[in-house]
């Protein structure tokens, strides 16, 4: 009898669990429409400050000159911006288990183009990313490529709900870097 009851415990904290955690999950992840506005295509040009390699997402930090918060022109402004990607594996099929491939694939200071879609809120911070204060304002936005010096071309969007269908995957790679041959 014992063992009954200590099976049935065990199956209902299991049980518990699970559901929990997918419950985390799940409000840790989201739709593209929920957070960012397929009506707001930004053309971002900049440096690359630092990409955070986390999941469920990258974050590519750049700093963007003569643009405002919402990626239109403007002489004189000076604003980081924080670019979602997908997930580190899929923009990179390539090994980045050690912090030096991950400097090597996005190195600090490249200049870079990146195509996609400003955030819905357009709240601009300085904490945005790791945590920690940023020296510059952050604006958000969802990258669906990025474009490299040499011209190769990173597909860095990811297949959300709600995210645009706008061919932005066709002729990018999802293998390139900074240092790639020129394509």
């Amino acid at each position: 009898m014992k063992n009954k009851v200590r099976l049935a415990v065990a199956a209902a904290t299991l049980a518990v669990l699970t559901a929990a955690g997918a419950g985390t999950a799940a409000y840790a992840h989201h739709a593209f429409a929920a957070e960012f506005d397929a009506n707001r295509p930004v053309l971002l040009k900049g440096a690359v400050e630092f990409v955070e390699w986390t999941n469920p997402h990258t974050w590519i930090h750049i700093s963007v000159k003569d643009v405002n918060k919402f990626g239109q022109p403007k002489k004189g402004s000076d604003l980081n911006w924080a670019i979602e990607g997908g997930t580190p594996n899929t923009i990179f099929r390539g090994d980045l288990s050690t912090t030096e491939a991950k400097s090597k694939a996005i190195p600090k200071g490249t200049e870079v183009v990146v195509r996609g879609y400003q955030s819905k809120d357009t709240v601009c911070s300085r904490k945005w990313g790791t945590g920690a204060k940023l020296d510059k304002i952050t604006c958000k936005a969802n990258g669906r490529d990025v474009t490299f010096p040499n011209g190769c071309k990173l597909f860095v969007g990811g297949s959300s709900t709600g995210a645009p269908k706008d061919g932005a995957e066709a002729g990018a790679k999802t293998d390139c870097t900074a240092t790639s041959k020129p394509t």
